[in-house]
Order: structure tokens, then sequence, then C-alpha cells
């Protein structure tokens, strides 16, 4: 086991950011998947040996990590952080990458060499020479990963690593976790709020909600307000006249959290006997490993996921029209 987090909280001016327990494998790319503010970025910030925990207990190796006597530079070189908006000197990409070389006294010829080969890794080989405060958000996040590469560590930390580069970047990035894991054996742990990324990346994907471990995170979020109809049947009724069926006792205006593997899908109208039943197109399909993710347009994107082999025969093609039977004990109301 990489690492073990036992009971960890971590709390800024009186307010808990952090309340969880979880384990984290070993050699394997892990997804830390939750909305904005979840405490994923401080939890890296623990793993990584920067931020010490207000309680809890934190294992790393199968050692307790004792953040006031423990050897924490000599662990730092062995969990790295790749920050969000990495910072680089004003200096050659070349310099960047050999000033961490430099602090270990690796001698000049072995820098050379080091240096070369992660810049090819990252495909910014070209760009040994060009001043590294004038690259593109990408490039420059793609020479903080060759940096932190160069410390020759056994876990790469990443916090939201495409969350600021363009699509291209993006893809080549994503290329470069799969290779750092599967060549080089490092284990890479990267936080996201795209589930659709912490699929398609992470051989794991753990949820945060609210700074602690959730067995999902909410799904399909929409604010509207309630209404019932003569038969009594209740709706959040979403930008005027998009009606959710719902089981709730609130009034008013909420917000809803629509479970994405709770709702029926139907080729046709005369499969979908309901009262519940909304008509939509399919506008995206994506693959999730042994699930695939549809986007449907309902006047809202709504996101449903299913295991492939029941999805591929109630799905029309892309553009089509689309039933959709929404379960109401399914949808959280708050």
């Amino acid at each position: 086991m990489l690492y073990e987090i036992k009971n960890l909280a971590k709390t800024y001016d009186g307010r808990n950011v952090l309340d969880l327990s979880l384990s984290l494998e070993k050699g394997k790319v892990i997804g830390l998947l939750g909305p904005n503010g979840a405490g994923k970025t401080t939890l890296l910030e623990v793993l990584a040996f920067l931020s010490t925990p207000t309680s809890g207990e934190v294992w790393y190796k199968k050692t307790r990590v004792d953040f006031g006597k423990t050897d924490l530079i000599q662990l730092r070189k062995d969990a790295v952080l790749v920050q969000q908006k990495p910072i680089l000197f004003t200096a050659t990409v070349f310099k960047n990458m050999e000033f961490p070389l430099t602090i270990r006294k690796v001698e000049k010829t072995d820098r050379e060499r080091i240096i070369n080969q992660l810049l090819c890794l990252v495909g910014m080989d070209r760009f040994s020479q060009a001043m590294a405060h004038r690259l593109s958000g990408g490039e420059t996040q793609r020479v903080a990963i060759a940096q932190a590469l160069a410390c020759s560590p056994e876990v790469i930390l990443m916090d939201e690593p495409t969350a600021s580069v363009d699509v291209e970047n993006q893809i080549i990035i994503e290329g470069i976790i799969r290779e750092i894991n599967r060549l080089k054996g490092i284990s890479v742990i990267f936080t996201t709020h795209d589930r659709i990324q912490a699929s398609r990346l992470a051989d794991n994907i753990v949820f945060i909600q609210e700074g602690k471990f959730a067995e999902s995170i909410h799904e399909n979020i929409f604010s509207g307000r309630i209404e019932k109809d003569s038969g009594g049947n209740i709706f959040c009724v979403i930008q005027d006249d998009l009606k959710i069926p719902v089981k709730t006792e609130k009034t008013g205006q909420v917000r809803i959290s629509v479970n994405p593997g709770a709702v029926k899908i139907h080729k046709r109208a005369e499969n979908a006997k309901s009262n519940y039943a909304i008509m939509g197109r399919l506008i995206q399909l994506t693959d999730e490993k042994e699930y695939v993710r549809a986007l449907i347009d309902i006047g809202v994107p709504l996101s449903i996921i299913k295991p492939r082999d029941i999805i591929r025969d109630v799905l029309p093609g892309i553009g089509e029209a689309v039933w959709l039977v929404f379960n109401p004990e399914r949808i959280e109301v708050f």
C-alpha cells in the first residue's frame, strides 16, 4: 500500500476542510474526483508532506509519518507535487530542469542526459533553450511534470493537471500521465472535477465531497421550483416547462440531483409507458471502461451511465430521439 490515511482532519480558521480515511494503492493512477472546494488540493498537500494534518495519521509505504519528527525533506523527494499553475524561473527550460538536479549534486554529464530524456518524454525537447516564462500554460505544465520526474520520485501528485490548458495539451498531458505510470512504474495521484477524465485515466477513483470520502458525487444538478399537478404528482420545474418528477415534501425553489444510473432509456415512445417519460436527443457517448456514459439533451444536458452490455441495445444513433423514464425516489432534492 502506498498511503494509508486514518481519521485525517485538517482545519483552517476553525473550518474543517478534511475529515476522512482512505487507502491508496502503489503503482496505480488514482483520480481524486470532486467539485471545486471539496478539499482535493488540501489532501494533495498532505500527501506531498507539505501540509501538516490537524489530527489523524498518515502512513506512507507502511511507515507512520510523524510530521514533527520524520525527515520530511526526504519524503518530499519521494512524493513530488505538480501545482495546477506551476511557476518556472525566468530562465531557459534547460536551466529550470537543471535546478533540482544541481541541488541533488548530479554530475553535469548526467544532468544533460536526464534533462534531454525527460524533455523528450513530455514532448518539449525542442524548447530546451526557450525562455520558460514565455511558454503557454500547457507547455509550462509539461515542463513542470518533467522537472518533477527529474527528482526520480516514487509518486507524482498533480493538482488539476489539465485545468488551465488547451485541448491539444490536455491530450498530450493525459498521454504523459499514462506513460510515466506504465513505463516508469511511478504512482500518479491527480485531482479533477471532470468525471469523464477521471474514468478515462484512473485505475481507481476516490470521490471527495466537502472534505469527506463519498461513495460518489452529485451529478446532474439543476435548480427549479416544486409544483404539484391535479393528480397529486410532484415535479421540479426547470426552465419554466421541463418537469422532472420528484418525491419530496419541500416547496418553492429547490435544487435536485438526478442519479445518472437511475434513469431508464428507451428507443421508442411506446416502450416508455410512464407519467414520467421525457423525450430527448442523444448528443454524446463516452467510454468509461465497463460502462458507457450518454449525454442527452432534454432542454438541459442530462448525463446517464449504464453498463456497456445493457446500453448497446437501448441507445439510438447520435442526434436521434430517445425517451427517458425517471424514478422520483432516486432524485435527491435539497
